[in-house]
């Protein structure tokens, strides 16, 4: 095939959805409304963590940034993909192609390594509670927040700095909805080894380790809730960390159930359905599992609606 070079690829065409030409306008209204419901859920979490001063906690904290990890998560993909779905139109300059990648990439790092800072914070606030105070203070939850976008950001632009030395084939059609860097590789006419080298490297410092100390700090967690005595101190310490618990098992859940079990689908459809998952559904479940699953969020928009109602009277 003819051989093109990165500098006179000019754009890429995103092939995207499979869904047939009669349904467009259907997934059009569903995947708006999604994606609405998902920036207003998590502007919300914003808005009450800011105003509630009740919120100024550790976990909180955490939760503010990783709700505006999921509205900038889906903004980098979703967009995108409703305007082609509206105009018909498929193509994404190549610059254009190449900064989706690298936002998708740091946005899905970022999400891996504040997941672990919030598990080591219930870690902290049901293993050794009488040192939760001390040791969580705002100098370490600054410097753990502040770390993982410094790893989310080097993760994201060593891929891009790889991808961009590459050539690429007369065929530039990605079969995504979004520029994957998977589906980038295998357009390329050229060496891809250490792109695929540098995959598996980030897949084992971005994903794995997390979900490692994630797993050893709930066995910490599990542990010592079993010496509760009480019913009660049970139900307390599993609400401390029954969002995030759900959270995690949603987007690692994923993970392992596309990635890691067969399934029948094709691996085009499999990995449509994965990328839907993270960029669509998780960042659209997380609002409400905080919000319907902590007593203090709830508190918190029951304050702020009482106060909007006084204001309006």
């Amino acid at each position: 095939m003819k051989r093109e070079n990165q500098s006179s690829m000019s754009e890429f065409l995103l092939l995207g959805l499979p869904i047939r030409p009669e349904q467009q306008g259907m997934f059009f209204a569903l995947f708006l409304g999604v994606y609405l419901t998902t920036v207003l859920g998590n502007l919300l979490i914003l808005l009450l963590i800011r105003l509630d001063a009740r919120l100024y906690t550790p976990m909180y904290f955490f939760l503010s940034h990783l709700a505006l990890t999921d509205i900038s998560f889906s903004s980098v993909t979703v967009p995108k993909m409703l305007i082609n779905m509206q105009t018909q139109g498929q193509s994404i300059p190549y610059a254009g192609c190449i900064t989706q990648m690298y936002f998708f990439i740091f946005f899905t790092g970022l999400d891996d390594f504040l997941l672990t800072s919030m598990a080591y914070d219930r870690y902290m606030a049901i293993c050794h509670p009488l040192h939760y105070t001390t040791v969580m203070g705002q100098g370490l939850c600054t410097l753990l927040v502040t770390v993982s976008w410094i790893l989310s950001c080097a993760n994201a632009l060593c891929h891009t700095l790889l991808l961009t030395r590459l050539s690429f084939c007369a065929d530039h059609s990605i079969p995504h909805f979004f520029c994957d860097l998977g589906a980038l590789l295998k357009l390329s006419c050229s060496d891809t080894s250490l792109n695929e080298l540098a995959i598996f490297t980030a897949g084992v410092a971005d994903i794995i380790l997390p979900l490692v100390c994630i797993l050893i700090s709930y066995g910490h967690i599990g542990a010592t809730i079993l010496k509760v005595p009480s019913t009660k101190g049970i139900c307390k310490a599993l609400s401390t960390c029954g969002s995030h618990l759900s959270v995690v098992s949603l987007y690692y859940g994923t993970i392992i159930g596309l990635y890691f079990f067969p399934s029948s689908s094709t691996s085009r459809d499999k990995s449509t359905i994965a990328s839907v998952m993270y960029t669509v559904v998780t960042p659209l479940l997380n609002p409400f599992i905080y919000s319907l699953r902590n007593r203090d969020m709830k508190r918190a928009l029951e304050r702020l609606l009482h106060r909007a109602k006084v204001l309006s009277q």
